[in-house]
């Protein structure tokens, strides 16, 4: 079934690319898909404030589109080319929004949208040279993100088994989100019990210091 939707009926470019993702959540489901195919209540998980029946219809609007399909046998969702494509657009988004004075980085924060978030709000120049792989653990999903020596940090979703990884940070977005962008060291969080460390608390020290979100402006 073809789902009717508002179009802009423009010919501009930007009209043309909203007319597909510029429905309200459209862009966030894709967000949620970018680093692993999601099951429907997985990727609601990480969208608390949507319905089930509006995730259902972006899901099938996203799906006409050729953006993202549901693995026939499997069940989950995963995203296409086209909707790969998205990835950057997602990460300036991001990097404009920010720098808003309006951000409020206390309000959820996902799994997926803090790792995403460290893509861009990396010092790449104190990165540069270092090589390290840090682990996430936040329950339902599970993260590595390894330094590559060129001033990038790659997330990758995790397998099954022990995290491959230096250290392992655990917690929930919004309380790992505290420990890699907020003022307080590590140390501090893990023995307030805000956070779990394990493996080398210094290498974790220094990833972490090596991200910061810029002010609003």
């Amino acid at each position: 079934m073809t789902l009717t939707r508002r179009r802009y009926d423009e010919g501009c470019i930007a009209a043309a690319a909203l007319d597909v993702v510029g429905d309200r959540w459209a862009l966030l489901v894709v967000r949620e898909l970018v680093l692993s195919p999601k099951r429907f209540q997985a990727i609601r998980g990480g969208l608390p404030g949507i319905t089930a029946a509006v995730l259902s219809t972006r899901l099938r609007q996203l799906a006409e589109e050729g953006i993202l399909t549901r693995h026939p046998t499997l069940g989950h969702y995963e995203l296409t080319p086209r909707g790969h494509a998205l990835r950057p657009v997602l990460l300036a988004l991001a990097a404009w929004g920010a720098r808003l004075p309006s951000h409020d980085p206390t309000l959820h924060v996902s799994p997926t949208a803090l790792m995403l978030s460290m893509t861009i709000m990396i010092d790449a120049d104190a990165a540069t040279g270092r090589r390290t792989v840090a682990g996430f653990d936040l329950g339902a999903e599970r993260f590595t993100s390894a330094l590559d020596g060129a001033g990038q940090v790659l997330p990758v979703a995790a397998p099954a088994g022990p995290l491959q990884a230096q250290f392992v940070l655990g917690g929930t977005g919004n309380t790992l989100a505290m420990a890699v962008y907020g003022p307080h060291p590590l140390a501090e969080l893990v023995a307030a019990g805000t956070i779990r460390l394990t493996g080398d608390p210094g290498a974790a020290q220094e990833f972490v210091d090596l991200f910061a979100l810029p002010r609003g402006e």
